[in-house]
């Protein structure tokens, strides 16, 4: 390989730098930019259905600072902007972003797509990188510098004309922070900064960006450390990380400047952005929570979480991703199952000894760096998670179009069937005809079926009488348990089918009058060499009826 074509990255000089001793206490502030960097960086770019979608999840994600597009760049992002605020979708403690160029014809429009905005954001930006000034731009050190103060007249003149009712604020960029020499990048922010003002009640927001990685991450938090020394104003002043992932350090990177003083965080969930994608908000939030601190987003359910990501964006999360891939808490090492196995069993006897619930307890685990469970998810230690990438979007539409919630390894087994039947006819599955699969999977057909059932309970103590269709023939059973789900097994089983259930769940499909409820039951039929686990579902009015209709499911899907 041409190795002596490349020169390495020249490091700032700091050799008093202070931020290896600090530690990281409390979260930053986040802005998440997936509508605007994540959302210019897909192959197909998201829907106005789809941002709108992706808006929702962040609010209710909790965070507070959204940047939401660069509504002068297109009338698209134009109109998006305009319908957050016009449907007055946005809490009032949410402040939206919005991009812009230095140029006064496209922050005029910007301000415009603010008008009516409760609490907003322009953020606007210029090359100061010297291979940009000098490549891309052809503009002096002085020239750049005027760019970027005439285009801060520009923002305050148009905020002024458009913007008096808006709670109103300003962000600049100096990019490509990491490769402009750094005492430069002070100056053009000094230089901006005496021209904003700014005081106790007037912030402006210095964003660093990493555009592109190209340094360790020490570095960065070199220079974050002396920017934060040299820039004037800092007690009114937001120092702002934008770390992209080229050299696949931008977490690390991240956190070490945030030891060196930043106080605020841009990044996409799940890493999405320009070529190797913008800092996972994601992982460093949870980062901080396996550390013990708040990372004031909630990510309780990462399933959720991915699966509109997925949805919204096309991009698959990568089945290895920290904290949100299928296979992070699957281990498939013997060692690696025991270890953990024992170690949950400790967790377990120290909650009973200390008369509190195992997910009470301080976690402390072989291989898991948090408990599963915080996250919405199980310790799963013999099951093959597939890793295809359609599991995610099959599971959000399944349950956005068709209101079923399936658990997780029933996601799994159905994903198969679902690619089965895209490797075969080709193209997209669209939501019709994934509730086709699902429906001859599961739903329809089969040996067994249920006529009609009825159930009563006594002292506990529950009995089923049910007719089920045998290939055309009516036969009547009869059976006891504990609940109506081992009553029907047992009614079963005296006609001689074997059938174990290993998992049950169910929900509300709909309310009202005629409201139907969901049953999933995953359960082993048959035995011996012969035994095959399988999941059934059931839909009814009655749940007890979707529960049967469940079991006959499985039983049906292990005969064909």
């Amino acid at each position: 390989m041409p190795v002596g074509r490349y020169t390495p990255f020249v490091p700032i000089a700091l050799p008093d730098r202070t931020w290896p001793d600090n530690k990281v206490t409390r979260a930053p502030r986040w802005l998440s930019t997936d509508l605007r960097d994540g959302n210019q960086a897909l192959i197909d770019p998201m829907t106005p259905a789809r941002k709108r979608t992706m808006f929702d999840l962040l609010v209710k994600l909790g965070y507070k600072e959204i940047e939401i597009g660069f509504p002068s760049a297109s009338q698209t992002d134009f109109d998006f902007v305009r319908h957050l605020i016009e449907d007055d979708v946005v809490p009032d403690d949410v402040t939206i972003s919005v991009l812009t160029q230095a140029r006064e014809d496209l922050i005029e429009r910007t301000a415009q797509s603010l008008v009516g905005a409760r609490r907003a954001t322009i953020h606007m930006y210029n090359a100061t990188a010297e291979l940009f000034r000098r490549v891309v731009f052809n503009i002096s050190a002085e020239e750049c510098i005027a760019m970027a103060t005439r285009g801060t007249q520009m923002v305050m003149k148009h905020a002024e004309s458009h913007l008096g009712d808006v709670e109103f604020g300003y962000q600049y960029s100096p990019e490509i922070f990491t490769q402009t020499p750094t005492d430069f990048a002070v100056e053009v922010c000094n230089a901006v900064s005496d021209v904003w003002q700014p005081d106790a009640g007037r912030e402006i927001i210095f964003n660093l960006p990493a555009t592109v990685e190209r340094s360790t991450p020490n570095t960065y938090a070199d220079q974050i450390e002396y920017f934060i020394r040299n820039v004037r104003d800092r007690e009114n002043v937001a120092v702002s990380l934008h770390p992209h992932n080229d050299r696949g350090t931008a977490v690390a990177a991240t956190e070490l400047a945030m030891m060196a003083g930043a106080d605020r965080v841009e990044g996409c969930l799940f890493g999405h952005g320009e070529r190797t994608g913008n800092v996972d908000l994601v992982t460093l939030a949870l980062n901080l929570f396996s550390q013990g601190i708040d990372p004031q987003v909630d990510f309780s359910d990462i399933d959720e979480v991915r699966r509109t990501v997925e949805y919204c964006t096309g991009l698959p999360v990568h089945p290895r991703h920290p904290y949100a891939g299928d296979l992070v808490y699957t281990a498939f090492s013997g060692s690696h199952q025991d270890a953990i196995k024992k170690g949950l069993e400790a967790l377990e006897k120290q909650a009973a000894a200390e008369g509190v619930g195992l997910h009470e307890v301080a976690w402390e685990a072989p291989y898991l760096p948090i408990d599963p469970h915080d996250v919405g998810r199980t310790y799963e230690a013999v099951i093959r998670v597939n890793s295809q990438s359609g599991k995610g979007g099959m599971a959000y539409i399944m349950k956005t179009e068709h209101k079923l919630n399936l658990p997780r390894r029933l996601q799994i087994e159905f994903s198969r069937a679902v690619q089965s039947h895209a490797d075969a006819d080709g193209g997209e599955v669209n939501a019709a005809q994934m509730w086709d699969y699902f429906d001859n999977e599961y739903l329809t057909g089969g040996k067994y079926k249920l006529v009609k059932a009825s159930s009563s309970s006594q002292d506990g103590e529950h009995e089923i009488h049910a007719v089920v269709e045998v290939s055309g023939e009516r036969r009547e059973v009869s059976g006891r348990g504990n609940g109506p789900l081992s009553a029907f097994i047992d009614a079963i089983t005296e006609r001689g089918l074997v059938v174990r259930v290993l998992d049950y769940s169910e929900h509300a499909l709909t309310t009202g009058g005629d409201a139907q409820a969901a049953a999933y039951v995953e359960a082993e039929v048959g035995e011996g060499d012969d035994a095959q686990v399988l999941w059934g579902v059931g839909i009814d009015s009655d749940i007890v009826t979707a529960t049967i209709k469940a079991v006959l499911s499985a039983v049906n899907r292990s005969v064909r």
